[in-house]
Formats: C-alpha cells, structure tokens, sequence
C-alpha cells in the first residue's frame, strides 16, 4: 500500500454542505502530506517516508503489487456505511473497530470525515487477502478492486538534475551512483531534506518538491507494475453499502467462528477499577514539587524515587511529561500504572507537546518536521512505548486512568466522544491546576528530566516566575577542554552537546536565559553515578518491596541490552537521570556533593552541529548553580535504601497480584470486608467468653 499515480486527491477537500470552519488543505493534489503538501503536493506518506527504499523494490524485478491512493481513494468512510457498522457489531473485533473508528471521526475530521477518511490499510488488507485465496492469480484478480498494469517510478529527486549539493545519498560524494542511476538523469537532484524545506516551497504556490512521487512514465524510465485503480461497486442494487468491500468488512469482523474468546473485562470479572487515594489532610506537607518528565526508563525510576520520599518532605503535586523524547505520547498507561502502584492515583498527568518550540507544523500543530527528535536512536530504546520495550505494563497493576483520545466540543473537539470525561489533560492545564491549589505564599519547585518544552512554556507563561521557587534541571553538558564529549547519538557533527538540551534548544535556551533559579545536574556528573553492577548489587542485598523488585528488572534489563547489543551502548545514561531526585531529597550532604556557580548560555542557532552546546558566557550568560562533584558509593546506598524502604510503598505490587486479589467474588468481598467481619467475630467471642465465665 502507498504512491498515488493517477488520481487527483480528495482529502482535505471541504463538502458541499461544510460550516466556514472548514478549511480545505491539499485538496485537488497528488498525494497525501497533509503536513507537508506546501512543499510536495506529489508524494504519498509511504513512500516519502522513504523513496530510495521504494525506488529500490519497484526496480527489483520482484512482481509488485501496488494499492495506491488512487484505490483507496474511491472508498471513503461513507455516512451510510458508518451507520451501518455501528448497528452490526457482534464480536470483540468489530466493537473495537468502531470505537477507534468513531473516535477519530468525532476528534479529528470535523465535516471532512465522510470525504476525507477512507479505508487505506483495511481496504489494501481486502484486496491483498482476496488475490492470495486464487492459486496461480498472476493477474491479481480479486472481489474488491478494479486491477490495470501502469508503468511507473519512483521520484526521488528533484529538479535541476546533475547538480551536487549534499542532500543526494545515491549521487553526491560517489564516484559511481548507486543502482547505476545516471549523474544526469531524474534521480540525480536536490533531495527532500525535511518537511518543510526551503528548497521546496514556492511562495504563494503549490510546492515543487516530487519525492516519493509514484509517476507514470513511457518507456524505460519506469517499470510495469500491477496496481488497483479503484474499489468495485457492490453487486447488490438492494444495498445501502456503496462497495463490494464494505459489505466483505462487516461480514468478516463480526464472524463468530474467528472472534476473540475474550476481552478484559471477561477475562477479569472480577478486576476493580478502585483508585488509590491517599488521606492527606491530616499530614503536614513538604516542598511542593511538579516532576517533568519524559518517560525514558531513568525516569520511570526516578519517580518511584520520588514517591518513596515523605509525603512531610515532598510533596508531589503533579507529572507532565513529553512525548518530544523517548516515548510517544500512549506511554502515558504506563506512568498511571505507576502511580496506582504506589497508591498516588491522585497526582494528575499531563501530557506535553510532540514537538519542539517553533517545530509544531502550521497547518497541523500535533506534528513537527523531527528536525531535533530524529537523534532518539530508533528500536535502540527510544521511540519505542516504554511498556513495549521494557514490559512495564506487564508487571505494573493496572490503573483505571489510561491515555485516551475521547475529547469534548469544550476543548476543542467537532463534537463530543461517548466519554468526554475520560480526556487525557495537557501539561499547562495541569499546571494551572496546580498553581490555583498553592496556598497563599507557596511555590513550586520543578525537578525535569527531559527536554525543556514544557519548563519553557511555563516560563513564558509566568515571566515573573510568581509561582516557581526553582528548577532542577538534569540536563546539559559543560565541555572543559575540547575533549569531553557529549550524547547526541545521530548526529556526529554535533560533538558536544547533551540530548535533553539537543532535542529542544530553543526551548533550553528559553529557560536558562529567565529568571527562573536553577541548578544542573550534567552529563559529567549523570556519568559517575552509571555503574550497573554497583547499583544491581545494592539492591539485591537489601530486603525487597515491590517497587525495588520492579527496578531491579528494569535495571537488570537495561545492563542486558547494553552488554549484548552494541546498538543498546548508551543504556547506562538511563542511571544518571536519577541523580536529580536524590539531589530534590535533600541528600546533598550525604552524597558529599559539591557545586559550582557558573554563567551559561545554550546554542539554538538552528545549525545542527552546534544546537543545544552550552557555552560559558561571563558577561551573558545566565548564572547557574551546577552539580560538579558527587559520591557515586553514597549515591547507590541512598537509592536502593530509599526504594527498599518499607514505608510508603505499593499498595498492590504488580498486576499478578492485583488479579488475585479480585480472582473470585468471594476474594472480593472478603478484601473489602475483612476488619468488619473480624471485628464482629471478636466481639462474638468475648461476649461468650464474659456469659461463659459468669454463669459456670
């Protein structure tokens, strides 16, 4: 599935009967970058996102069947089939379907979901599925698309052809190209180098960028590929289902004899979805703090940390976490579950920008152009759920609040979901629920261990810092001499700076040049602390509570990976990030930790090569109290003590256990009834024992 070859796209185009918020995108165009159709109004997404690749395997002279836009865009979500599926949902399967389905149309499309949505994948699926039933279907006939050999190629560049400038991996730097491309030819021009590339975009005009463009050509430019022009009407005239597909989907997704045995709900009848609520009103509080975090597997660890400390020492008022860094934005489940684990499901989570400062795209604001996140090294620890790669989902209890798309007109939605409450709330809503609950004279103190986006809205959104006392900042590197290297994995022009700061540099830049007091805790301290063995050994040695259990895995998983992949090298920098919540627990003069006031600036020129270094500056820069010095020993003694600490510990110590607890409905009763029938049990017994005594 993916190109476009013949088909003018419909997307984005506004219907007859739209309201004036409809505002056509890349209506009338080719292919399919609704976030970049200024400056490629040709390419599909799939292809785009990697034309070479594409080119490669159209080339390869293996029989290619190709589902383009020009298919699926004759099959969109209609409002008859949508009323039809949501009256025929039998199964498990067709029930999730159509709540996905419904979510998107009620959050995301407005007027345009009936001739903007089509059935892409499940369509491709249909077809796909339908031509492999026939043995020796050379012709790929099939039940739902119309199918024509067209001679094709792939774009990958674009005009001036033959002209070097860096941005061509198959032309440029080699004395013979690649695939025996001509230096000459229409593969050998300026590459697409981001979405927005300058290069591309002409002013008050459509884009001139075509790469990922699937064109049909004559001649030996291109090759003769199978594609499916488009979807097939349905045969029945009776029908109020438009295509022979539709009826096909419903059909199969509500099959009995195919459908799952079970869902949750079923699988655990008697699972509660009880939150755990601390009493506090009778406690006396510490500093308030907010944890800004950005879901890497450090930070899952540090708060544990931090929910181990005394609520008479800090007091967590809230998480806001960004999705900028190492996780996506669902990774969220796993910091609820966190939370219901240590009985805190009262802290509220919210969730952060996608992108960087000045990265989010104009047209559509929850996407950037990953000029800065594409250094996450992919499948290497980033860019991965945390709960995928690391399984915390599955061990973690789990929380009834979740991460979801369901939203309400109120915030911005076309129309309301089936649970409008349920909406997953931002990072600066949070905040401001936070500061309205401050009493009179208190403040906030910020401990972040991730890029600074959010920390930099709050800093424009309160110049004065009215409500922050300080930051902890668990980020930057400091280069003393030329020779003391930074983090930033993917980019190796860019020698010396540090990934927190790198991923948001202009936001990092934001904050140190405010008013805000801070304290940094660099990389060069965050690496003395990052022994595996030290702190695995701490914390096998001490009694376990289930959260120590649960970072002992974490950990142990983490060494794993660093010893046995070479791509898995730079795990150890996951143990630094937790250096910033010991330090927020006062435990500077145990760790014999000594600081430095230094002036500093952050690079956030736009250069690649020099974003997010930091520079001492004594006439400019920013005055900053810096960690440089710290007792690794005492550092692992004062985590695995703290986490192995039997005081303020999990509530429920894992889902295993959480499901025997709520196994049977006797279990169940008898864990919400216990002390009363205990309690009447003893008052029977001493009433007997009192008549039995008086009366022999």
């Amino acid at each position: 599935m993916g190109g476009g070859v013949r088909l003018q796209n419909s997307t984005g185009c506004c219907p007859k009967n739209s309201t004036s918020s409809c505002q056509p995108r890349p209506c009338g165009d080719y292919g399919n970058l609704f976030t970049a159709y200024s400056s490629n109004p040709y390419a599909e997404f799939n292809f785009f996102m990697d034309p070479f690749a594409a080119y490669q395997v159209i080339n390869s002279g293996i029989p290619v069947t190709l589902v383009p836009l020009d298919a699926t865009n004759t099959i969109p979500i209609t409002e008859e089939f949508f009323e039809t599926f949501e009256k025929n949902q039998h199964t498990y399967e067709a029930q999730y379907c159509f709540k996905s389905l419904k979510i998107i149309r009620d959050t995301l499309f407005g007027d345009q979901f009936y001739t903007s949505y089509f059935m892409w994948d499940s369509f491709m699926s249909g077809v796909a599925t339908s031509i492999m039933k026939k043995r020796q279907n050379h012709q790929g006939e099939n039940e739902f698309a119309e199918m024509e050999y067209i001679n094709i190629t792939v774009v990958t560049s674009n005009m001036p052809y033959g002209i070097s400038d860096g941005s061509n991996p198959f032309i440029d730097g080699r004395t013979t190209p690649k695939f025996n491309l001509e230096k000459t030819g229409v593969h050998s021009g300026h590459v697409h180098t981001r979405l927005h590339d300058p290069f591309c975009v002409i002013k008050n005009g459509r884009g001139k960028c075509q790469d990922g463009y699937t064109e049909e050509v004559v001649g030996h430019r291109g090759v003769p590929v199978r594609v499916a022009v488009r979807a097939k009407p349905n045969q029945n005239p009776k029908s109020t289902l438009d295509r022979e597909f539709f009826v096909s989907f419903l059909d199969v997704l509500n099959q009995r004899e195919n459908s799952g045995l079970f869902n949750f709900s079923t699988q655990f009848p008697h699972y509660s979805g009880k939150l755990h609520k601390p009493d506090l009103r009778s406690k006396k509080l510490g500093k308030n703090v907010v944890f800004d975090m950005d879901m890497s597997a450090g930070d899952f660890i540090a708060l544990i940390y931090l929910l181990k400390l005394p609520v008479k020492e800090i007091n967590l008022k809230a998480i806001i976490v960004s999705p900028t860094g190492w996780a996506n934005a669902a990774t969220i489940d796993s910091v609820y579950d966190l939370l219901h684990m240590m009985g805190r499901d009262d802290i509220p989570v919210g969730l952060g920008e996608v992108s960087a400062m000045n990265q989010s795209d104009p047209v559509f604001s929850a996407v950037g152009d990953c000029k800065y996140n594409k250094v996450i090294p992919q499948g290497s620890g980033g860019f991965l759920d945390s709960d995928t790669l690391y399984g915390l989902s599955r061990s973690l209890p789990r929380s009834p609040r979740r991460y979801t798309a369901e939203n309400s007109v109120k915030f911005g939605a076309p129309r309301d979901t089936d649970h409008p409450e349920l909406r997953q709330p931002l990072a600066l809503e949070v905040w401001d629920s936070v500061v309205k609950s401050l009493d009179p004279g208190s403040k906030v103190t910020i401990l972040t261990n991730g890029p600074l986006t959010n920390i930099a809205k709050i800093v424009l959104a309160d110049k004065n810092m009215t409500n922050v006392i300080k930051a902890i900042v668990v980020g930057g590197h400091i280069n003393h001499d030329k020779t003391d290297k930074g983090n930033v994995i993917n980019v190796p022009s860019n020698k010396f700076a540090e990934l927190n700061m790198f991923l948001d540099p202009l936001a990092a830049k934001t904050v140190l040049s405010s008013e805000l007091n801070i304290t940094l805790i660099p990389l060069g301290a965050q690496r003395k602390v990052s022994a595996f063995p030290t702190i695995l050994k701490r914390l096998h040695i001490t009694k376990q509570t289930p959260e120590a259990i649960f970072a002992k895995r974490l950990l142990s998983r983490l060494r794993s990976l660093k010893k046995t992949h070479p791509r898995y090298k730079h795990m150890d920098i996951f143990l630094g990030e937790i250096l910033g919540a010991v330090i927020l627990g006062g435990e500077s003069s145990v760790l014999n930790s000594t600081f430095e006031v230094k002036n500093i600036k952050v690079n956030a020129t736009g250069y690649e090569s020099v974003d997010g270094q930091i520079i001492i500056d004594e006439k400019q820069g920013k005055s900053v109290k810096v960690l440089e010095n710290v007792d690794p020993l005492a550092y692992y003694n004062v985590f695995a003590n703290r986490v192995n600490d039997g005081k303020q510990s999990a509530v429920v110590g894992s889902f295993d256990e959480q499901r025997r607890l709520w196994s049977t409905p006797s279990n169940r009763q008898w864990r919400t009834q216990d002390l009363r029938i205990v309690g009447a049990f003893i008052c029977f017994i001493s009433i007997f024992i009192y008549f039995l005594y008086n009366y022999t």
